[in-house]
């Protein structure tokens, strides 16, 4: 069954009650507090641009989508916006996303077996139990570690979504989405190191004026198996 979504209009009223994207930082700062970009040298950051490259090698179906609407992506259209520590919110919770989930082929088993990261199962609410699934307004990042600590890692309000994501490695996690500002929808990245808990925010060159928010989470999420 197809997933219904929100409606532009639907989200464009949501996002117009001013909700601000977090980060998870230690004080729960918004983005517009926090976006001060802390230098780094020259070599890590040709390193995080090499990892946003391979994701968007990796990644077909998001580079492909946002090409679409933006022209072709390249890694070195990224520009870094900030980097800052992750206070992470952690409880123990096991992954409630099992194998008869609808959305457990949709989750990132971490390399070496430690747990999964997730970040569909918050914006898509898609239990027997509902009449109709639907999205929920806000994005979470989170990392269910096999010794049964759930760590959420990202947070982000209406005003963005997190779409797609791969491991880079044992440690680091990259996280690809958009956020809507005044002048459009532009393409994010972010670069998640869950060892160091650090973290690393780009954003693209270019918005689109006319993109569908739900677009890329319907096109992925074609078929939802409610039993």
């Amino acid at each position: 069954m197809r997933i219904p979504l929100f409606t532009s209009k639907t989200l464009a009223s949501v996002v117009a009650a001013g909700f601000l994207f977090f980060a998870c930082d230690p004080k729960g700062k918004s983005e517009e507090e926090v976006s001060e970009t802390v230098s780094i040298d020259e070599e890590e950051l040709n390193r995080s641009k090499a990892q946003i490259g391979e994701g968007l090698s990796q990644i077909k179906n998001w580079h492909s989508h946002w090409s679409n609407e933006l022209g072709e992506l390249g890694p070195e259209q990224f520009e870094l916006m900030m980097t800052d520590s992750i206070n992470p919110m952690e409880m123990p919770e096991r992954n409630p996303i099992l194998k008869d989930d609808p959305l457990f082929p949709y989750q990132f088993p971490h390399p070496a077996g430690n747990g999964t990261i997730d970040i569909y199962s918050y914006k898509v609410e898609a239990q027997d139990a509902l009449d109709e699934p639907f999205l929920n307004p806000d994005s979470e990042v989170v990392w269910y570690r096999e010794d049964g600590m759930k760590e959420r890692l990202l947070f982000m309000g209406p005003s963005g979504m997190f779409e797609d994501g791969m491991w880079l490695n044992e440690q680091e996690f990259l996280v690809f989405g958009f956020f809507q500002e005044e002048v459009g929808y532009r393409p994010m990245a972010w670069l998640i190191n869950v060892e160091d808990h650090e973290l690393k925010q780009f954003r693209f060159s270019k918005v689109s004026q006319n993109y569908e928010p739900q677009s890329y989470i319907n096109a992925k999420i074609k078929q939802v198996d409610l039993g």
